[in-house]
């Protein structure tokens, strides 16, 4: 199967998608109808910490719709093949809400694993490809220390250093701050606009009012999610 990129650089679409409820009190959403394209920086409040992570599984696709399609670069996710869907996730970077980290690995071992897995880059591009933007986070370096043994605002620097390195197509940030580190807001945002001025697209998904009431947040498109619906509100 080839896959297909689109000329006109649309990077992820929900079409008529509709996502499974994490939990029985919860119902599915509605159908999702949305478009995110190179060079967008989108802002989606949730109402829970659990919605950040099923919106970004889906974008994914690592988990399939209850119906319609979600497409990356042209490609519906439930049609590809699981090795293509793999390699097709190699153009992905996130932020994970829970932080994703591999507890046996150092720091660099876990930034780095991405890259070495889907690309064939030099191990010395990777590594100061990686530098650079660990000291664009306000890093020493890429700490070698095991993920347990990091202070918290490290590791949410290091998740950021792990979503941008690669120049990836799609960047999806589930509550980048952690609710309390917004002292990252300005090197994240000065990263975000190098990924556009790329044509990559940012979506940014938070729960934190400080985060959605942040006029100075360069964002070209806002949603929320209101009960099952997903609504766009002003910019």
């Amino acid at each position: 199967m080839t896959i297909i990129i689109e000329e006109h650089r649309t990077i992820l679409q929900f079409k008529a998608a509709v996502l499974r409820a994490d939990a029985d009190n919860y119902e599915d959403t509605e159908e999702l109808n949305v478009s995110i394209y190179g060079g967008d920086f989108v802002l989606i409040r949730l109402t829970r910490l659990e919605q950040t992570s099923i919106f970004a599984d889906a974008s994914a696709g690592l988990i399939k719709t209850v119906q319609g399609a979600v497409s990356f670069l042209g490609n519906d996710w439930q049609r590809l093949p699981p090795d293509l869907a793999n390699a097709m996730r190699g153009r992905i970077g996130r932020v994970f809400s829970s932080g994703n980290w591999i507890r046996r690995l150092s720091l660099m071992e876990n930034i780095l694993l991405p890259q070495l897995h889907h690309t064939r880059r030099p191990l010395s591009d990777i590594h100061g490809e990686a530098a650079a933007l660990a000291e664009r986070f306000h890093l020493a370096g890429i700490p070698l220390d095991l993920p347990g043994d990091c202070r918290p605002a490290e590791l949410r620097y290091a998740a950021c250093v792990r979503a941008f390195l690669g120049r990836p197509n799609l960047v999806l940030l589930e509550e980048p701050t952690g609710g309390s580190f917004f002292e990252i807001v300005p090197p994240l945002i000065n990263t975000i606009r190098d990924a556009r001025n790329r044509g990559s697209a940012v979506i940014w998904l938070t729960r934190h009012s400080e985060i959605w009431n942040d006029r100075s947040l360069p964002v070209n498109r806002r949603y929320r999610l209101a009960g099952r619906r997903l609504l766009e509100v002003a910019p």
